[in-house]
């Protein structure tokens, strides 16, 4: 496959919330509760709720910065590509890396929406969760039908309450949903626990996936307090591999056995060694720790259930043939620091090489487009969605990196 041919379909990409997103969506009882984007005298941005400020709410929204300045995260609108928070640029971005489709992560509210956990009543916290669903799925995804995959977060205190909202949301079409990889982290319930059945039967039932991003524990790998950043980067896989074990030793599968869980921004390179792995250890405790997966081995249920994705894994698309291929998928990962935006169609196309093009299909697009029942050839025509059509839509839009580090309030590098 050549390269212009190729559909691409990132099913992890973030957005950094606009300031106007509460506004008109938040019952008028709440309205003056409701989170607001705010400057402070420093210059530099913050959200606002409750007691919470969260400051930089662009944790590396780096994309189109020169590389040096990538260790700076944003610390105003105006040091950030205005695809970040702008959906008409977003889409202008996309078309320029030839990306035909997009599922977006929130920022501020944090991954799995523990901002609304943790602080504020309950009542009026679940209203702005509703709120900030409403506007990712009638703005952030409706605005261009067939270009974002629509993302809902959570109501994380009461399974009730989740299941109900998983359910609503699917009738706007959201058939994605975040969640914490260990709920237990944040002062939850653990998976083991049978306290989340109505939001797995609600996810099991409307076909809506569970996303659990590598970080959406809050809680950052390290070793020592004195190991370097390099050190986090490394083991950010960590979570995604505790996440995955948790999955398959609580039996949630044995349980919801349609249910999808997708481990985002996890990789893939390590998923062969893991599935030996828990095969070995299955069959070499089962006889003493009494734990029963029925006829199943741990991994034909992490194989069937568990829904995988990469950004740049040449191990793991080597191996993909001791993974589901039908459970992988490509991702961007557009504004952060990981992402290959502007490049991204050259840039999986160099390990792409000696894959069918079946293979190649199933995993830049047609794995995506199944579980997260995503159809955007409905709305632009297969010819027109490859790297290359999209790319001629963007002619002369400006992808160049440019400095930003005049633009902080006190001009100085790394404030």
């Amino acid at each position: 496959m050549k390269t212009n041919d190729l559909i691409l379909v990132s099913v992890d990409d973030h957005v950094i919330e606009p300031a106007h997103l509460f506004d008109g969506r938040v019952p008028a009882k709440y309205a003056d509760a409701a989170p607001r984007f705010i400057t402070r005298e420093d210059g530099t941005m913050a959200w606002v709720y409750e007691d919470a400020v969260v400051p930089n709410p662009a944790v590396q929204a780096v994309v189109g910065r020169p590389k040096t300045e990538w260790g700076m995260d944003p610390v105003c609108l105006e040091e950030m590509r205005p695809g970040c928070y702008d959906i008409h640029a977003r889409i202008k971005d996309m078309d320029a890396n030839g990306m035909l489709g997009s599922m977006c992560f929130p920022s501020f509210v944090r991954f799995s929406g523990a901002l609304f956990l943790e602080n504020g009543d309950r009542d009026q916290s679940a209203a702005m969760v509703r709120a900030y669903n409403d506007w990712h799925i009638d703005e952030w995804a409706g605005t261009y039908p067939g270009r974002i995959i629509p993302l809902a977060i959570p109501i994380l205190w009461d399974p009730e309450l989740a299941a109900a909202e998983v359910r609503r949301v699917a009738k706007k079409g959201c058939h994605a949903v975040t969640f914490t990889s260990n709920p237990y982290d944040l002062g939850l319930p653990s998976i083991y626990q049978d306290h989340w059945d109505p939001f797995w039967k609600a996810c099991e039932d409307e076909g809506t996936v569970v996303c659990m991003h590598i970080g959406s524990n809050s809680k950052v790998p390290s070793t020592s307090p004195d190991s370097p950043v390099e050190l986090i980067y490394s083991l950010s896989p960590i979570g995604s591999i505790e996440a995955a074990s948790d999955l398959v030793w609580s039996r949630l599968f044995l349980k919801f056995p349609h249910l999808r869980v997708a481990l985002s921004e996890g990789g893939i390179g390590w998923i062969p060694y893991f599935l030996e792995r828990i095969d070995y250890l299955y069959k070499h405790t089962q006889h003493w720790t009494g734990l029963n997966l029925g006829d199943r081995l741990p991994s034909e249920l992490f194989s069937e259930n568990v829904l995988l994705c990469f950004i740049d894994d040449e191990v793991g698309v080597e191996n993909r043939h001791r993974m589901n291929l039908d459970n992988i998928s490509w991702e961007c990962d557009y504004p952060h620091s990981d992402t290959t935006w502007p490049n991204a169609p050259e840039e999986v196309m160099r390990y792409l090489g000696g894959v069918t093009d079946d293979e190649i299909n199933k995993m830049t697009h047609l794995n995506a487009m199944k579980h997260y029942q995503f159809d955007p050839f409905a709305h632009i025509p297969r010819e027109q969605a490859t790297v290359g059509a999209l790319r001629s839509r963007a002619l002369g839009w400006d992808v160049g990196t440019k400095s930003t580090t005049h633009l902080r309030p006190d001009a100085t590098v790394g404030a």
